[in-house]
C-alpha cells in the first residue's frame, strides 16, 4: 500500500517514513506543502498523513482543495495545535482523524491502518508473487519455483519495492531513499552492487529473467507476458 507523508520537520519525517516503511508500506516524502499537494492531486495514495503548520501552505488549504478536487484519498493530519477548535475545523475541512504530536509510532500505526480498514481499501497481501517468484511478507520469506531463497533484510526489502511497483522503472534515486534511507550519491555503487547480488539469487538459475536493467533510467522487474 502506497503512503504520503508532508512534514517539514526533517527528524519526523525521516522516523515516520522508516517507520512506516519497516510496517510493509511504500512511502513518499514532501517536505512542503506545495510538493505534498501537487504529488496528492497527480499520484494515488491509499492514505495521506498530513502536517498541519507547513512553512508554504497550510495543511488546512491542502486537504481542502483536495477534497474540491472530487479527491477522496483518507487524511489523516499531524499536528502539534491539539485545540477543540482546530480539530473540528481539520474534520469539517474533510480530513478522517486527528492525531496530536508528540505521539508514540504505535498509536500512529493503530490509526493508518483503522482509517484504511474504514475507507474500504483492502489491507496489503500476506503474499506477493511474481511469475514463479512469491514473497511471504509477515515471515519475510523469498521462494522461486518453491525453492526457498536467502535474502539478507535490505535484499528483501529491495525486492519488496521492486515486485510491489512491477512494472515500473525505479531509478536509483528512488531505491536509495525507500531502502536505505539515503540520498543518492553518483559515485556510490551500493544500488548496483545490491541488484547483481539479488539477481544472482533470483534469476541466475531460473527463467524467466524477472530483474531488468533500463540503461541511464534505473531498474524495473517484470515478467514477459503469458508468464
Amino acid at each position: 500500500m502506497k503512503l504520503l507523508v508532508v512534514e517539514d520537520e526533517r527528524k519526523t519525517a525521516n522516523y515516520l517514513r522508516q517507520g512506516l516503511m519497516e510496517a510493509g508500506f511504500v512511502v513518499d516524502l514532501a517536505r512542503t506543502g506545495l510538493d505534498g499537494h501537487h504529488l496528492a492531486m497527480t499520484e494515488p495514495y491509499d492514505l495521506i498523513m498530513l502536517d498541519v503548520m507547513l512553512p508554504d501552505v497550510d495543511g488546512w488549504r491542502i486537504i481542502q482543495s483536495l477534497r474540491e478536487a472530487g479527491k477522496r484519498t483518507p487524511v489523516l493530519f499531524l499536528t502539534a495545535r491539539d485545540s477543540v477548535e482546530d480539530r473540528v475545523k481539520g474534520l469539517e475541512l474533510g480530513a478522517d482523524d486527528y492525531l496530536v504530536k508528540p505521539f508514540a509510532f504505535a498509536e500512529l500505526l493503530a490509526r493508518v491502518r483503522t482509517l484504511l480498514r474504514r475507507g474500504n481499501v483492502p489491507m496489503q497481501a500476506d503474499r506477493l508473487q511474481v511469475a514463479d517468484l512469491m514473497l511471504d511478507l509477515p515471515k519475510r520469506r523469498a521462494t522461486r519455483a518453491g525453492v526457498r531463497i536467502n535474502l539478507t533484510s535490505k535484499e528483501f526489502a529491495l525486492l519488496e519495492l521492486l515486485v510491489r511497483r512491477q512494472g515500473e522503472v525505479l531509478p536509483r534515486s528512488l531505491i536509495a531513499s525507500q531502502v536505505w534511507d539515503m540520498n543518492f550519491d553518483s559515485d556510490t555503487n551500493v544500488i548496483d552492487v545490491a541488484i547483481r547480488r539479488l539477481r544472482a539469487k533470483i534469476d541466475d538459475a531460473y527463467e524467466p529473467k524477472l530483474i531488468h536493467t533500463v540503461r541511464g533510467m534505473g531498474y524495473s522487474l517484470e515478467a514477459p507476458d503469458g508468464v
